[in-house]
């Protein structure tokens, strides 16, 4: 395999470069579309605001190359905002378009959940199908870590692998095809998620 990284200017990308290596695994950084030649493996990672993100995807003249990624069915891992910027579009920034992969907004924790938003920190998460090979050997109640106040809402409800409960529950993760997204962060993680890292390098 050949793992690529896609960087934006502002992903946690020595985290996830670093947890892919602790693994055995070196990866490339992804600028630009020629970028990807070679590449099996594409990791979308997330820290920062949906505009931003999606507006430097647009400069870097990766927005079709990713979707035409994934509609090939090519291993996929979104985190974070990799995930949300799956969406059409996000409450965080109302006017500029997500990827649109999947029908759905990304939606901002309402205050009247009573909790602290951002939802920062360990949650559990309840897995969908738990025979899934990419929760392989994680049992059936994982921890993951979480930094985010907003979380995507798909339409369609069978893409969901994974649900995480604060004050609400959401979906924490979606799976379709070779393709893995996670509103939490692996890199941050600890053992499970250096383990869902691996189970997204045998896809």
């Amino acid at each position: 395999m050949k793992l690529g990284i896609i960087d934006y200017g502002a992903g946690n990308l020595r985290s996830v470069r670093n947890s892919f290596h602790a693994i055995g695994i070196e990866s490339s950084l992804i600028h630009a579309p020629d970028d990807l030649n070679g590449i099996t493996h594409l990791v979308f990672p997330g820290v920062g605001a949906f505009g931003d993100c999606m507006n430097k995807i647009r400069e870097q003249g990766l927005e079709e190359t990713i979707v035409s990624w994934i509609t090939a069915d090519k291993p996929f891992l979104g985190i974070c905002i990799g995930y949300q910027a799956l969406f059409e579009s996000s409450e965080e920034s109302p006017i500029i378009r997500g990827l649109g992969i999947f029908r759905g907004q990304v939606k901002r924790f309402d205050e009247s959940i009573n909790l602290k938003i951002p939802h920062m920190g360990w949650n559990n998460i309840e897995l969908t199908n738990p025979r899934d090979p990419i929760w392989r050997g994680m049992g059936e109640n994982p921890y993951f870590y979480y930094v985010h106040s907003y979380y995507p809402c798909p339409q369609n409800l069978e893409i969901i692998a994974a649900t995480t409960t604060y004050g609400i529950p959401f979906a924490a993760a979606i799976r379709c095809g070779r393709l893995v997204a996670t509103q939490f962060h692996p890199e941050k993680s600890q053992r499970l998620g250096l383990l869902l890292l691996h189970n997204f390098a045998t896809l």
